[in-house]
């Protein structure tokens, strides 16, 4: 028997990676904005920039500028796999990049390519046009959230359903404040993404953060030149030059892992209210099985609730790389990209499914009602010991409630019966204190609170 053939990677075609096992971000808009050709572009851009910024302080001609961005302006003109196999010689694409770049700018001005600059004043902008890209398209997806979680939370207000402390009834809530918080907790992440997303700097410093090749280039004030270079890019100016210096990175890191948790959590929230013995909601469309015809999978809460178990150790790898050493690091800056771009990723497409997720929920109102009464009324008992503690006194009203508890199981009763049978309560109205859908406390107006925010 012969095995199947093995097909040639060299052969297979130039964006080689296609998602093919990660469909949490396959066709998410962060997909097509951290590709390799996306990364290409981001690198040509920062290189054309660079050139205009030099033009615009007079130290290159205006030509050059335009030369550059031309040829710049096509990424396609580029051989990304060529780029990638001859990034092994230097230990980064840059170097390769700038060879082609000048070849096809061409004389006479070639050698205003990357004039001044070294690799990792290229590759950290790019960084940084890239994740300011992906972020700019995931913060509408949050807003779809938002939006669909303050719709739920304010059609179901009023909607009672067990709370659940360590996966048992504790006492009863709303599900309009569950929602709420899920909703508090993409607003959270919005911000942070907005906040981060406008501080990503460019970065620019030359071979050891000095700006001395500038200076030997003919700048008079070498320290402009950020702050135009950014201007370009339409980036923030750095303070300093931040090869070593890596907060932008640990910011975004840190962003992106809590915006993937956020997301997490409404994503486990759903998974266990939607198990078919629990059935309190469900995803709108759910997926299928391969061996189960009758099987609904919530699909889009397990791709988010795989993002967020994901993104804490990838954001753990940059927060490692924050020890640097000296003025450009071996292997610490190197070990940033991937994980990075896997942050951006997984966090980008947990931001479409969680829209999609959100939009498409089904809640089940009577399913909730129903399970208050699993517990055979015990759920309102914490309210019960507290009226009651007047009556009885404080002693008595936990000992009866201990003994009605165990009764009530036993016997398959109901707690309030079993309280209308006790003779020192006769003539009280248990009607109310019995009932798990009138002891919410201020789960509605919590509720209303958390809506304000905008």
């Amino acid at each position: 028997m012969t095995s199947p053939a093995v097909p040639d990677p060299a052969g297979s075609e130039p964006d080689a990676d296609t998602g093919l096992l990660a469909p949490g971000w396959t066709g998410s808009p962060a997909a097509s904005a951290t590709g390799d050709r996306a990364y290409l572009r981001a690198l040509l851009d920062a290189e054309a920039a660079l050139t205009r910024a030099q033009a615009a302080l007079g130290l290159a001609p205006a030509e050059a500028a335009d030369a550059v961005g031309a040829v710049a302006a096509d990424p396609a003109a580029f051989d990304a796999r060529s780029l990638a196999e001859r990034a092994r010689g230097g230990g980064n694409p840059v170097i390769p990049l700038v060879a082609d770049l000048t070849k096809a700018v061409g004389e006479p001005y070639g050698p205003y390519v990357h004039r001044g600059a070294t690799s990792q004043d290229i590759l950290d902008t790019a960084t940084m046009l890239v994740a300011a890209r992906t972020l700019d398209l995931l913060l509408p997806d949050l807003a779809r959230t938002e939006r669909a979680l303050a719709r739920l939370a304010a059609e179901h207000r009023d909607t009672p359903m067990p709370g659940r402390t360590l996966t048992q009834h504790a006492v009863p809530t709303v599900f309009g404040l569950k929602a709420a918080g899920w909703r508090a907790l993409v607003l959270d992440a919005r911000d942070r993404i907005t906040a981060v997303r406008d501080a990503l700097p460019a970065q620019l410093g030359g071979a050891a953060g000095t700006l001395a090749a500038f200076e030997a280039y003919g700048a008079t004030d070498p320290t402009a030149l950020p702050a135009a270079y950014a201007g370009e890019l339409g980036l923030r100016a750095p303070v300093l030059p931040w090869h070593t210096l890596r907060t932008p990175i640990a910011d975004l890191a840190g962003t992106l892992a809590f915006t993937a948790g956020a997301l997490g959590k409404i994503a486990v929230d759903v998974l266990t209210l939607s198990r078919t013995e629990t059935g309190e909601v469900a995803e709108g469309g759910g997926g299928g099985s391969s061996a189960m015809p009758h099987k609904a999978n919530p699909v889009r809460s397990t791709l988010i609730a795989a993002a967020a178990r994901r993104a804490p150790q990838l954001a753990a790898t940059l927060y490692g790389s924050l020890a640097a050493e000296d003025e450009r690091p071996a292997g610490a800056w190197h070990a940033e990209w991937e994980p990075l771009r896997d942050l951006l990723r997984l966090t980008g497409g947990a931001a479409r499914d969680a829209a999609e997720l959100a939009e498409g929920l089904r809640v089940r109102p009577d399913a909730m009602r129903a399970h208050l009464g699993l517990t055979h009324g015990l759920i309102v008992s914490e309210r019960l010991s507290a009226e009651l503690a007047p009556v009885l006194g404080r002693a008595r009203a936990r000992e009866l409630l201990t003994e009605l508890a165990a009764r009530a199981y036993a016997e398959d009763r109901n707690l309030g019966e079993l309280l209308a049978e006790v003779p020192e309560l006769r003539g009280l109205d248990l009607a109310g204190p019995t009932d798990p859908a009138r002891y919410t406390g201020a789960a509605a107006t919590l509720t209303d609170r958390a809506l304000e925010r905008r």
